[in-house]
């Protein structure tokens, strides 16, 4: 009987041991999807339409945040231009266009991976210097030669909408410059260099108190559309489609939502 005994303690013991085994085998494979996640590395150029400034350094530190092996520069400028220096050869791993018009130039050349997916949208806003001194109504006002008055180079997204406006309601514009991106437009205004610019709603937020915003009813008739895609000559294949990704994540959706944008 003492002989049973300590046999069924060692048997019991045994079994313990045993499934206290199983159980740390059945943790391990729980951590294995975060660790993978933590792999992610390498370093990625994004190309962004300057009307994303600012916007865009939030969502890639976000990125970072979320993949600390990952290290992502935007590039911002007239998304004619960037699109031109794509397909030039300049080494971009994203491309985040202010319209399909210059994504599809990047597209033609076929240096997109997949189909580039709309990611934001915006309307144009027009913009005055603090205090509107040239009291600045309306889009009639663009047309008036005593006006000084900036628009975007009709070859960047923000000049064709506006052209396309100007075009609808039938008024020939009086431009004193037209600049290479909105941002340029924003600061002639923010300086009080002119007395209106058109520029997006976004840019009207940005510009703060050293600016303020008149919208005009058929605003909505010309959303801009902004679409996103990761280039097939990256380096970083695997981080461009991780950070494409983000973007249209709930996360990175609220960024821009956060900064004015139409969001999905």
């Amino acid at each position: 009987m003492r002989f049973s005994l300590i046999a069924a303690v060692v048997l019991a013991t045994s079994v313990a041991v045993a499934l206290g085994g199983c159980g740390a085998s059945d943790t391990t494979p729980s951590a294995s999807p975060t660790k993978a996640a933590d792999t992610l590395s390498g370093s990625i150029v994004v190309d962004a339409a300057s009307s994303l400034t600012g916007t865009f350094d939030t969502v890639a530190a976000a990125f970072e945040k979320q993949h600390p092996g990952t290290t992502v520069t935007v590039n911002y400028g007239g998304s004619g231009a960037l699109a031109a220096a794509i397909v030039a050869g300049a080494p971009v791993d994203v491309f985040a266009a202010a319209s399909p018009a210059t994504m599809t130039t990047v597209t033609t050349a076929n240096l997109v991976v997949g189909t580039p997916a709309v990611f934001v949208k915006n309307e144009l806003e027009i913009v005055v210097p603090a205090g509107n001194p040239g009291k600045i109504t309306g889009l009639a006002d663009f047309a008036d030669a005593s006006k000084k008055i900036a628009l975007c180079d009709p070859a960047q997204p923000c000049g064709a909408a506006a052209t396309a406006v100007f075009a609808a309601e039938k008024i020939t514009p009086a431009p004193d410059t037209l600049e290479p991106d909105v941002k340029v437009a924003l600061t002639a205004a923010e300086l009080d260099q002119v007395d209106a610019a058109m520029v997006y709603h976004t840019d009207v937020l940005a510009g703060g108190s050293k600016v303020e915003g008149i919208a005009f009813p058929t605003a909505s008739q010309f959303i801009v559309s902004y679409p996103i895609a990761p280039l097939n000559t990256s380096k970083s294949p695997k981080v461009a489609a991780a950070f494409v990704a983000f973007v249209l994540s709930a996360q990175g959706q609220d960024i821009l939502k956060h900064a004015g944008f139409l969001t999905n």
